[in-house]
């Protein structure tokens, strides 16, 4: 069983017996004491009023380092995630990257190379000279339109 005087700091189940007023003496009704308080109540009372008060304070700090220390997580939390994320970001375009050179690796090889290039140079040179032969060959220098005539020259 729990004793009457163990109240809980609610003040529920408490018994309170009240405290007698000392009875005011002449000297303090005409000057007041700097001690006593304006509302007339005990020292000890003032005193638990005030061991309240620091306990609840105490309780309150303990909340907000609790708090703190909560955030401070998460806030860690979320500096990783963004670390991961940008990282995956990363990862992706340099993917994308990869992909893009191989595609462009992919159509320059197919380019013709050195050699095709010459060939191509060499083959077209050598046509270029037998159809010029054959066109003079065969008298048909005619169907090439003169060039324009310039000023002051008349054809005949």
């Amino acid at each position: 069983m729990t004793d009457a005087s163990q109240g809980t700091s609610s003040g529920q189940g408490a018994v309170v017996t009240p405290t007698p007023k000392p009875a005011p003496t002449p000297a303090a009704t005409t000057a007041p004491v700097a001690t006593a308080p304006a509302q007339g109540l005990p020292a000890s009372h003032l005193l638990d009023q005030l061991a309240r008060i620091e306990d609840k304070c105490s309780r309150i700090e303990d909340k907000y380092a609790r708090s703190e220390s909560l955030l401070s997580r998460v806030e860690d939390k979320v500096e990783n995630a963004a670390n991961r994320m940008n990282e995956s970001a990363r990862q992706s375009d340099l993917a994308a990257l990869r992909t893009e050179m191989r595609g462009l690796a992919d159509r320059t090889r197919r380019l013709p190379g050195t050699g095709a290039l010459v060939l191509t140079a060499v083959i077209t040179a050598i046509l270029t000279v037998v159809l010029m032969v054959a066109v003079q060959r065969l008298n048909l220098d005619r169907l090439i339109p003169a060039p324009a005539a310039t000023s002051g020259t008349t054809v005949q």
